[in-house]
């Protein structure tokens, strides 16, 4: 089955993040996220199991893009030339947080959340989540606001989404429709 992205969140999804620990534990790897628009809900929602700590590494909120730069190490014209919500953006929070972490899995999430700053190019709902897991790096852009979904409603998605792409990673399924990163 083809990996599709989530934009109606359903009940199911809302214990992803038990099946990727459990998947994390099976597997003896570990998780850690670089956050921007989620605001660290993402890490929150992982420790609020019993016996995260046995797969979470760490939690990085990079809301300023100084802070981006200082701590993960994305480049300073990435920043200048495409901005903050951006694939390149995203792929370097992704590797930066893997030197940082050394976890095994880690999820770099940046967009706009909304209900302000978004653009034409880049309107409302505009999420980029980037994956890098054991020298591999993947980013996919998501469109994760459909008539009538506010600021949490779009943080919940693209919280859900991370935990989807990690869980499509660990469970081994296709991930050529995920956009494979490659450093210049």
């Amino acid at each position: 089955m083809a990996w599709e992205p989530i934009i109606i969140i359903e009940p199911e999804h809302l214990g992803l993040h038990q099946t990727v620990m459990e998947q994390l534990l099976a597997q003896h790897k570990t998780i850690a996220t670089a956050e921007s628009c989620t605001g660290g809900s993402l890490a929150a929602w992982i420790t609020t199991l019993p016996g995260a700590s046995q797969v979470f590494e760490c939690g990085v909120v990079t809301y300023a893009n100084r802070i981006k730069t200082k701590l993960l190490g994305v480049k300073p014209q990435t920043l200048e030339q495409q901005g903050a919500v951006s694939y390149d953006t995203c792929a370097q929070m992704a590797l930066g947080l893997e030197k940082l972490s050394g976890a095994d899995c880690n999820v770099a999430i940046t967009g706009i959340a909304g209900p302000d700053g978004g653009t034409p190019e880049k309107p409302v709902g505009t999420v980029y989540i980037g994956l890098a897991c054991e020298g591999k790096v993947w980013v996919v852009k998501y469109q994760l606001s459909p008539a009538g979904q506010d600021r949490e409603q779009v943080q919940a998605l693209a919280r859900i989404n991370a935990l989807h792409m990690v869980s499509a990673y660990l469970s081994g399924e296709e991930t050529s429709s995920f956009a494979a990163y490659r450093e210049e």
